[in-house]
C-alpha cells in the first residue's frame, strides 16, 4: 500500500513539475517563433507557428548599431561583475571572520539598506554622477553598481559556515590572514563566487533604468537601451518581430556565462574538504 501511495505522489509531483515547465517554456518558444513572423502576421493575431517564415526582424536588428551596443554592455557587465566579486566577497569575509568595532552596527545598517527600493535612490545617484562629471559615461553605471548588499550578505553567510579548522591549519602553517583568504578560503568558495558572478552579470546585462537615466549618446547605449530605441523607430505598429529578435540575441551572452560557470553554479561545495 505504501509503495502504491508513494507512486501516486510521485506521479502527481511529476505532473505538477511538467505543467510548470510548460508554463515557462511556452512563452519562450512563442518569443522564438514570433521573431520569425512578419509584422502583418503578428498584427493579425495569426497562429502559434509562423505561416510565413521571415528573418526581417533579425535583419533590422543587425542593420542597427547592435555590435556597438553589445560591446558596450559586455564592457560594463564584465567590469562591474569583476569589481562586485572582489568587493562583495572580501566584505562578506570581513563581516564573517574579522572582529572590529562597530561590526554588528555596520551589518545591521547594510541589512536595513536592502529594504530601500532602488527607485528611491535614482535621483540622488544622478546628482552624484552629475557632480562627478560622469553623465553619459559607462563609468556612471559601473561606479553606481560596483557592490551589492544582497551578495555581501550571501558571501557572509557562506564564510560563517566555512569550517574554522581549515583556516586555523593554514595559520599554523605560517599563512597570514590575507594569504589564508586567497590561498585556502577563496578556492573553496568557487561555487558561491560563481553563483554571484552569474547573477551580477545577468543583472547588469539586463539593466535598463540606469542606462536610460545616465546615458544619452546612441553610440554609448547599452544593449537594452539600444533595442528599446530601435523598436520605437516603428511608429505605425509595435515591431514585435524586432523586439523578439533583439531579446533572443541579448540572452546569448548570459547562456555562455552560465555554460562556462555551470559546473560551479550547480556544485554542492564540500566545505569540510581538507580538514584532518
Amino acid at each position: 500500500m505504501r509503495n502504491g501511495k508513494s507512486s501516486k505522489m510521485k506521479a502527481i509531483v511529476y505532473a505538477l513539475l511538467i505543467g510548470y515547465s510548460l508554463l515557462t517554456l511556452v512563452p519562450f518558444l512563442w518569443s522564438i517563433l514570433t521573431s520569425f513572423k512578419t509584422t502583418a502576421e503578428i498584427a493579425s493575431g495569426g497562429t502559434f507557428f509562423p505561416q510565413e517564415w521571415s528573418t526581417a526582424g533579425y535583419e533590422k536588428v543587425f542593420d542597427s548599431q547592435l555590435p556597438t551596443w553589445v560591446m558596450n554592455s559586455l564592457f560594463v557587465a564584465l567590469v562591474t561583475t569583476l569589481i562586485n566579486l572582489v568587493v562583495n566577497t572580501m566584505a562578506g569575509y570581513a563581516l564573517a571572520r574579522i572582529d572590529f568595532k562597530g561590526q554588528k552596527v555596520l551589518f545591521s545598517a547594510l541589512l536595513a539598506l536592502i529594504m530601500i527600493p532602488s527607485q528611491v535612490t535614482m535621483i540622488p545617484l544622478y546628482i552624484v554622477v552629475s557632480k562627478l562629471g560622469l553623465v553619459d559615461s559607462h563609468w556612471s553605471i559601473i561606479l553606481t553598481t560596483m557592490f551589492n548588499i544582497g551578495y555581501i550578505f550571501m558571501m557572509r553567510q557562506f564564510f560563517v559556515n566555512f569550517p574554522r579548522d581549515v583556516e586555523e591549519a593554514a595559520t599554523m602553517d605560517g599563512l597570514s590572514r590575507i594569504g589564508t583568504f586567497f590561498r585556502v578560503v577563496l578556492p573553496n568558495a568557487k561555487a558561491a563566487v560563481a553563483t554571484q558572478a552569474v547573477f551580477v552579470f545577468m543583472g547588469v546585462w539586463n539593466e535598463f533604468m540606469k542606462p536610460l537615466l545616465f546615458i544619452s549618446s546612441p553610440d554609448r547605449y547599452m544593449l537594452t537601451q539600444g533595442l528599446n530605441a530601435l523598436a520605437k523607430q516603428f511608429k505605425n505598429a509595435t515591431a514585435w518581430d524586432v523586439i523578439m529578435a533583439g531579446s533572443l540575441i541579448s540572452i546569448i551572452p548570459i547562456f555562455i556565462i552560465y555554460i562556462i560557470l555551470n559546473k560551479y553554479f550547480i556544485q554542492t561545495n564540500n566545505q569540510t574538504a581538507g580538514v584532518k
